[in-house]
């Protein structure tokens, strides 16, 4: 009887790939402009997770996005201000960074899919930001007493042009990045 041996679910050269990814979340994370009509602050953390995605798809980059979450929530400070801990995870914003993980599978997706496609990456992006904008608006509706609509006045429109350009910006950075490594046999 011979001995099979299993393939691993992840190589070495995909795992060095997700903690580097992760790393550039928590680095691009805590980056963020308090604005006065919303609690909830413009971050760079975003431009991190969609670079992520970018270059890694669904299934090693919603890893990195769960690794940044699970950082921050044991207390590393790379949430929005240089924040972190269960407070902030399960405070008013807390549900736009558990979006980030529903938002990972689909701009993940997107890019599996999809992986000569720039536009469909586009569409993934933004079909991940809306359910992370959803997420993000009920939670923060149900902390602070608020209408949907109220909510979503002061989370969500402001955020909606920055965002453009980071899904652009990252989507084309990170296009480059995954056609080389999948060249390279990284990914």
């Amino acid at each position: 009887m011979s001995e099979t041996t299993k393939k691993p679910i992840f190589t070495i050269k995909q795992l060095a790939l997700v903690g580097l990814m992760a790393a550039v979340i928590c680095v691009l994370g805590p980056w963020a402009l308090n604005i006065p009509v919303s609690p909830v602050p413009i971050s760079l953390g975003t431009l991190g997770i969609y670079f992520v995605l970018s270059v890694l798809g669904m299934k090693l980059g919603t890893l990195s996005v769960v690794i940044y979450i699970l950082l921050g929530f044991v207390g590393l400070p790379v949430f929005a201000g240089f924040t972190s801990g269960a407070a902030k995870l399960f405070g008013p914003t807390g549900g736009y960074i558990i979006g980030y993980i529903p938002m990972a599978l689909i701009c993940g997706f997107f890019v599996d899919r999809f992986t000569k496609k720039i536009p469909l990456y586009l569409v993934g992006m933004v079909l991940g930001t809306l359910a992370c904008y959803l997420l993000g608006t009920i939670w923060l509706q149900v902390q602070l007493s608020k209408t949907f609509l109220q909510a979503l006045t002061i989370a969500v429109i402001p955020y909606i042009p920055g965002d453009i350009v980071k899904i652009i910006i990252a989507t084309i950075i990170g296009f480059q990045i995954r056609k080389r490594l999948l060249k390279a046999g990284l990914l």
